[in-house]
């Protein structure tokens, strides 16, 4: 494993959007098109709502495996809800993950178009403080998304609001992850090789060690560590095809840490920014150039994608 500094993905204040949205939509697309990833800080989700985020995520993972294990919903592709250590596989892995989360989707009104598509939530009864918090926490990330999607599409010379329709009321999955205290010997990895399914992935957590993306120039991996407060964004498969791979999503992991860290837990935090299920999926014309060909000419509705690739990370079993 190549330990390269990671501060070599920029790590660009959000801040700075609103004196110039050119400039920071500039840095940010280049750092998307040359790393998939981004370091992003002053990203406007208060450090105390983090905090108390935080504290209940570990309260909720400290539950009874019983307990727990109540709230997996069998069949449901760990939409909403728990799902079990060694559930989730990453695509051609031999191993599962060694990890265990929890979804928090969007809450829906009574009868909303979507309903039959985006499952309703799932709540424990302990800790007592968990929903106020992760409601709150789900808003500030949409927020925060929003913002960054608007770079994206002035980088892409769209409107600035070109995303607003696609992701209003949109299919985002926030995930608690827990990775438990490992043995030595553990067979597989936290994470295995992955790429993410969604838009973008706006990840809090990362300080831990352990976080690696595969520099596509070089063909090694380079480790992710960004300061104290800041968040990690990538690409996901959705951007990769709407844009023909000008933005492109790239292969990452979580990798066991040193002996000495192996008895301590690692937890993180990704809202997985997805579009609205009946959003098609049809690659952007101005990413199709003759030194670019179309390299997705069917269309695909966001719902249809995401249950192929559930599927293949065995999430859903057909």
């Amino acid at each position: 494993m190549l330990d390269t500094p990671a501060a070599q993905v920029p790590t660009l204040s959000l801040a700075t959007q609103d004196s110039d949205p050119d400039g920071f939509a500039a840095a940010f697309g280049e750092s998307f098109e040359r790393y998939g990833f981004a370091i992003v800080a002053d990203h406007g989700i208060p450090a105390d709502l983090i905090e108390r985020a935080w504290a209940e995520t570990k309260l909720l993972f400290d539950l009874p495996e019983d307990e727990k294990r109540g709230y997996h919903i069998p069949g449901g592709g760990g939409a909403r809800g728990y799902t079990p250590f060694k559930t989730e596989i990453a695509k051609d892995a031999k191993v599962v993950d060694l990890k265990e989360f929890w979804h928090v989707g969007r809450e829906l009104p009574e009868g909303h178009r979507y309903a039959d598509t985006m499952a309703p939530n799932v709540w424990p009864t302990r800790p007592e403080g968990f929903k106020p918090v992760f409601l709150e926490l789900f808003a500030a990330f949409d927020r925060a998304g929003d913002k960054l999607l608007s770079a994206i599409a002035r980088h892409l010379k769209l409107k600035p609001d070109w995303f607003d329709p696609a992701v209003k009321d949109g299919n985002s999955i926030l995930r608690l992850l827990h990775y438990p205290p490992i043995p030595a010997d553990a067979e597989g990895v936290r994470a295995g090789a992955h790429e993410d399914i969604n838009l973008i992935t706006l990840l809090l957590g990362a300080e831990e060690a352990g976080l690696e993306l595969l520099d596509r120039a070089n063909g090694r991996w380079l480790s992710i560590k960004p300061p104290e407060g800041a968040m990690v964004v990538n690409v996901g498969d959705m951007l990769q095809r709407l844009t023909n791979n000008v933005l492109p999503s790239t292969t990452h992991r979580v990798v066991n840490p040193p002996p000495e860290r192996r008895g301590h837990s690692r937890y993180s935090m990704p809202f997985f920014l997805h579009p609205a299920p009946d959003f098609l999926i049809e690659t952007l014309p101005g990413t199709i150039t003759p030194d670019n060909a179309n390299r997705y000419p069917n269309p695909i509705t966001a719902h249809d994608y995401l249950y192929e690739r559930l599927v293949e990370i065995g999430l859903i079993k057909k």
